[in-house]
């Protein structure tokens, strides 16, 4: 797979489910990968990336940033308190604010900085006990907390149960999403992101589709 796969993949996805072209947003996942494959990636002309450390990203981006203007990058992965700070310097847009002790440091933060990344609220519709994330019962009281917050809340994400059909998940996200009047999806990922299209994702994370297997080693 490549990354004009992808897109022409995401394109045909938006086509089928009669959405605008050009309304489904690719992250390119690029944690665990090497800076070549990286690089391979924004000298096509790929500007939008997600990380999931905070750590790894500030030892990537920064030089990238400066020999590829325009570039934005997502966190994805959960975000420790103690590093909200480094996260709302380093990334445009943070995908994974899961609770209520994330969203008050992140709102100090923004007072102090006079600045805030555009922030989506993990939802954890599988309701799996493993997984960070607001339950979905909990997801509106919630919104409405961040809001009084002044957090920019752009929209909301999820990360189906690996062994549960992703439309139901991606179903579940759209509608707390309109219920709250947000616009952002951020669901669906290699396996499964033309039917996260399907349902109206404006954000999917697509990783090893693009870049290849990722090497722990």
């Amino acid at each position: 797979m490549s990354l004009v796969e992808i897109q022409e993949r995401i394109a045909k996805a938006e086509i089928d489910a009669g959405r605008a072209p050009g309304s489904t947003e690719l992250i390119a996942v690029s944690k665990v990968q090497p800076n070549e494959r990286v690089q391979a990636v924004l000298e096509q002309g790929h500007r939008v990336f997600g990380e999931n450390k905070v750590q790894e990203a500030a030892g990537k981006w920064p030089e990238f940033r400066k020999a590829f203007v325009g570039t934005s990058v997502h966190l994805l992965g959960p975000l420790q308190t103690n590093k909200a700070r480094h996260a709302m310097e380093l990334f445009e847009v943070i995908h994974s604010l899961d609770r209520p002790k994330l969203a008050n440091t992140l709102a100090r933060l923004a007072q102090e900085l006079g600045k805030c990344p555009d922030l989506f609220i993990q939802v954890n519709t599988g309701e799996e006990p493993q997984k960070a994330g607001i339950l979905p019962k909990d997801a509106e009281g919630f919104v409405k907390d961040c809001r009084e917050l002044d957090l920019p809340i752009k929209g909301l994400m999820c990360i189906p149960p690996v062994d549960e059909e992703p439309s139901l998940h991606f179903a579940l996200l759209a509608k707390i999403a309109e219920r709250n009047g947000l616009k952002g999806l951020s669901m669906g990922m290699s396996g499964d992101f033309e039917k996260a299209v399907s349902f109206g994702a404006t954000h999917v994370r697509v990783g090893s589709a693009i870049f290849g297997a990722r090497d722990y080693g």
